[in-house]
């Protein structure tokens, strides 16, 4: 199966943030997406950003252009939440995101309806209807698909990392999970998704797709649901990762250090260096580390099995590639990952309200619209 990896600039940056809509009071999840999108989608039509529906009809999900750094792409999506809540206010809908609910439960959730997403339901089953997730998704374009690979394979070292910043599952269905990112483990359950295969070149690839198109468990690229994948559609590697975030600043953050460490693999491959990559079982096991502990994971960081506290490792990369983020024009949002580390995670956060509320769950969804709320911030990127 040849596949056309489109063009695209390099290192620009594309953002995907699936949000939550609840009710005030209650902070229950409420399925009125299909009501508010006849007229959001139709109004972001002439837009550069989009707002579209998903699975579940309690989620909506806003989407950038295509941004020449993460504050084009970051205002991008400031305007497409502002523009769904002249939408939900009015409607008296609240708007939150992390990567689940405390709460709610599956099966008074409503699926779209639409035929993939019924497709999906029916072949997946409960574990498809256990899909109360929320994430985001991080593009960045790269220039020639014989990057795509070895960069893929390098930046899933850093998986674990990206996944212990933006955790926000710690509670499901009502219950402490003790994992900071449960959403991490329930959605490897799909059979397309989890961490990559070790692939090392696009001929690789499209041989993969073959297999999985010609035995009928996918129809096509776009079912490839790995926590890092190619996006060949955009020309771009899509991290998909992360729970969803809590707070706009911190999507800019994460984006940032995405956008960067690409960057960072990209010059590697133009000075004819070979990237680093680690043994898939550490891959495995750094995931389970990630999601369990979040910023309190020490990760492998190497083949030799060297480990590190992801916080340490963390602030040691920040230090290395700052240079990169100023050429990148990201340098703010990029030394504002060291602030998640100093104030905690969302799981954190989420875990502390519930302790000081006597494990009263919907004090801690109260504080994620709250969180939500304090943002978008103002303009960043003058067009």
């Amino acid at each position: 199966m040849k596949l056309e990896f489109a063009p695209s600039a390099r290192s620009t940056v594309g953002l995907e943030w699936e949000i939550m809509l609840a009710d005030p009071s209650s902070g229950d999840l409420v399925g009125r997406a299909p009501e508010l999108l006849i007229a959001l989608e139709e109004e972001s039509a002439d837009e550069r950003h989009t707002v579209t529906g998903e699975l579940l009809t309690n989620t909506i999900e806003v989407t950038s252009g295509i941004g020449s750094s993460v504050a084009h792409a970051v205002d991008d999506v400031a305007q497409a939440i502002a523009a769904v809540r002249a939408a939900t206010d009015p409607a008296g809908i609240e708007l939150l995101s992390a990567g689940s609910h405390p709460f709610a439960q599956w099966y008074e959730q409503q699926v779209t309806d639409k035929t993939r997403y019924h497709k999906l339901i029916e072949r997946t089953q409960w574990w498809g209807r256990n899909m109360m997730i929320w994430g985001i998704h991080v593009h960045i374009g790269v220039e020639d698909h014989r990057k795509v690979f070895p960069i893929i394979n390098s930046l899933a070292a850093y998986l674990p990392h990206l996944q212990a910043l933006a955790a926000s599952s710690p509670f499901w269905a009502g219950e402490r999970t003790g994992y900071a990112s449960n959403r991490a483990l329930v959605f490897q359950q799909l059979p397309t998704a989890g961490l990559p295969w070790p692939l090392h070149d696009w001929s690789q690839f499209e041989a993969y797709l073959d297999d999985m198109v010609r035995t009928g468990v996918m129809a096509d690229a776009s079912e490839v649901r790995w926590d890092i994948r190619p996006a060949p559609r955009w020309g771009t590697i899509e991290v998909r990762a992360c729970d969803g975030m809590s707070t706009l600043p911190e999507l800019a953050a994460v984006a940032a250090l995405i956008q960067v460490l690409v960057e960072h693999f990209s010059r590697q491959l133009d000075e004819g260096r070979t990237l680093d990559e680690l043994p898939a079982w550490y891959h495995r096991e750094n995931k389970w580390r990630a999601a369990r502990y979040g910023l309190d994971t020490r990760v492998i960081v190497d083949a030799a099995g060297g480990q590190r506290e992801v916080r340490d490792h963390l602030t040691e990369t920040i230090e290395q590639l700052a240079p990169i983020a100023v050429d990148l024009g990201c340098a703010r949002e990029f030394a504002s990952v060291t602030r998640i580390l100093d104030d905690g995670a969302s799981y954190a956060r989420q875990v502390a309200v519930a302790a000081a509320a006597d494990g009263d769950l919907s004090a801690v969804v109260q504080h994620l619209i709250r969180e939500f709320r304090s943002g978008p911030v103002t303009s960043t990127h003058d067009d």
